[in-house]
């Protein structure tokens, strides 16, 4: 099978090239090489032209790790939607449920309508009211990832600081995510197919005293930091039975909601009366060797390559409908019966044939 890896170029490649996305990238291509795969690479820049290269590749699966372009995540869905668009399977969710994974009040929104727990939570638009849902509460950019906009004055106690921390965060983002800080464990819920991984917790405990236990950015990037040695993931977790059952529950009910599909993973707070409250819904979240979802892998008994492997089958396993196939049973659904649909199908082709 032919298979092209998607990354985002622009930021491997650039003058600061992050060399953990080209880790990742050369950590599948070997995986899948070992496989009998014919394997290419295609990097993602804002000027478009990979798209033709994917176009030549013509590739029976596109392994997609691009998380954004240039390091946009906002411009992450429509990577995706040119594979839709092109009708070659990939790996991961689709663009639209990346698209509302990344947009968090969007996904708070639907969760609560599910009947499922999260912590109160408004927007703070530039230039409108601050949103009340009581403290300590912690600000986050509604459309980021990766923590980015994430640090430890993110945590306010008080109006002022709060409306101090919108006002900073409005310099680059026009929507801030204003949460309640809900204080307890950290729980990470890996999904595979309709598999939940082992649980994995964040242990705080090296963490200096006045830090809040949250997962910044300097915890997750900024590697030999004070945040980084005081954020320590545990796999499996040491969650009380009938918490660690009802984490997965909610992590499965979340994973449904949202349309996850192939792989993800769901962030939790456990509070001290043993709550589970939904953090973040992740779609296509890291997969790097070294990351949390193959920590849970490992865990559950498989190795990286396992773990490769089945995302790809799961990709492979996707139902696709051809446009025409597509627009046949949408006719018939609206009761245009067989002769109507073959007529339009005729005209199609008359059109085609006089162009």
């Amino acid at each position: 099978m032919k298979i092209s890896v998607l990354f985002d170029g622009a930021s491997a490649l650039g003058a600061s090239p992050d060399l953990q996305i080209l880790e990742t990238v050369e950590a599948i291509e070997e995986v899948l090489r070992a496989e009998g795969h014919r394997m290419s690479r295609i990097p993602v820049y804002l000027d478009g032209k990979w798209i033709e290269r994917v176009r030549r590749a013509a590739p029976d699966l596109v392994f997609n790790l691009c998380e954004g372009i240039d390091g946009l995540a906002m411009l992450e869905p429509a990577v995706i939607g040119v594979l839709e668009l092109l009708g070659i399977p990939y790996t991961g969710s689709s663009s639209w449920t990346t698209a509302l994974c990344l947009r968090k009040a969007h996904t708070n929104s639907l969760l609560h309508r599910a009947g499922l727990p999260v912590p109160p939570w408004g927007v703070a638009m530039r230039g409108g009211p601050l949103p009340s849902v009581g403290f300590p509460a912690i600000c986050k950019p509604a459309a980021e990832d990766a923590s980015i906009g994430v640090e430890q004055s993110s945590v306010v106690r008080t109006v002022r600081e709060l409306a101090a921390r919108v006002e900073a965060m409005h310099a680059r983002w026009d929507e801030v995510l204003v949460q309640r800080f809900v204080d307890g464990r950290e729980v990470n819920v890996g999904l595979l197919g309709d598999e939940v991984l082992p649980l994995a917790e964040i242990d705080f405990s090296d963490l200096p005293k006045e830090c809040w236990r949250i997962v910044s950015y300097r915890s997750k990037w900024i590697e030999g930091s004070d945040e980084d040695l005081g954020t320590r993931p545990r796999c499996p977790a040491r969650l009380p039975p009938g918490v660690g059952r009802q984490v997965k529950r909610i992590a499965q009910r979340a994973w449904a909601v949202v349309g996850g599909a192939g792989y993800g993973r769901v962030d939790m707070r456990v509070d001290a009366s043993g709550t589970p409250w939904i953090l973040e819904v992740n779609a296509n979240p890291d997969i790097a060797p070294d990351a949390g979802l193959a920590r849970m892998a490992r865990a559950s008994g498989r190795d990286y390559a396992d773990l490769i492997r089945r995302v790809c089958d799961l990709a492979a396993e996707r139902r696709t409908v051809e446009p025409d196939e597509a627009w046949a049973l949408a006719a018939q659904l609206s009761g245009a019966g067989a002769a109507a649909v073959a007529a339009a199908d005729d005209d199609e082709r008359l059109a085609v044939n006089q162009s």
